[in-house]
């Protein structure tokens, strides 16, 4: 058979299989949320491995992203004498868009990549053969505790982008650029609304949702050892970011528009 001809069958195929074990998995989850045995242990872990240790890098990236937006926009409101503007425009644009993006990336990056590697490598040295074997299910273990921890926790890792954000665009604005203190937060108080927050933070359990459910679907089906495990991870990071930001036009017109 023609390869050129054969590709775009071979990724239909895939991307049906994709689909179909994640659908399987969320499945699996949902139907065993609430049945014993319940790794509390695990999930307490794996909530400080997604959430905690996530925060610095999250409040950093979030800090700089502002920094830039205050830099673009003080300067150039200033010249146009809409200078009032400045602090509602950087607090808008963390809380609805840039801060859940950050949030959700820098975890598919940290987490779901590091979350792919271990079930793979459980996979491949059939290690989760020897879970079933023992009566205890891999879905309870492996995956419920990390699709509680990325639901629960990127909404708070989003909440801390936003400050950090916002704190980064306060400091370039009011300290560099110039723009008045006063002038800076009652912009902020005027025009941010707590559905601005609401929503981004809404946005980030989709994102972590996202994140969680692919990292363990392509951990699952790892195959071909050290190579296989490998490919998985990158697999992971890429599929997930590319499904972040698809997701995150189609929340933005749900939830903004």
């Amino acid at each position: 058979m023609n390869l050129s001809a054969a590709s775009p069958w071979l990724w239909i195929s895939r991307t049906l299989v994709f689909i179909g074990e994640c659908c399987i998995i969320v499945w699996e989850a949902l139907k065993n949320l609430f049945r014993h045995p319940r790794e509390w242990k695990e999930t307490v872990h794996q909530m400080a491995f997604i959430g905690a240790s996530s925060v610095p890098i999250v409040a950093l990236t979030a800090m700089s992203y502002g920094g830039v937006l205050a830099l673009y926009f003080a300067e150039l409101l200033q010249d146009y004498g809409a200078a009032s503007l400045v602090g509602s425009s950087i607090a808008l644009s963390m809380a609805r868009e840039v801060a859940p993006i950050l949030a959700g990336i820098m975890v598919a990056a940290r987490c779901g990549s590091a979350i792919a590697a271990q079930i793979g490598t459980m996979a491949v040295t059939e290690q989760i053969e020897a879970l079933r074997s023992l009566n205890v299910p891999p879905i309870n273990y492996l995956v419920i505790p990390r699709l509680i921890a990325g639901t629960v926790m990127l909404p708070v890792l989003g909440l801390v982008g936003m400050y950090a954000g916002v704190l980064g665009g306060y400091f370039v604005s009011v300290q560099l650029v110039g723009v008045p203190e006063g002038i800076f937060m009652r912009s902020i108080r005027q025009y941010l609304e707590l559905s601005d927050v609401v929503g981004g933070m809404a946005k980030t359990i989709v994102f972590g949702f996202i994140t969680v459910v692919v990292a363990c679907q392509q951990g699952l089906s790892t195959k071909g050892g050290a190579v296989g495990v490998g490919a998985s991870t990158t697999r992971t990071v890429v599929i997930t970011m590319v499904l972040i930001y698809v997701a995150n036009y189609f929340l933005t017109d749900l939830i903004f528009r």
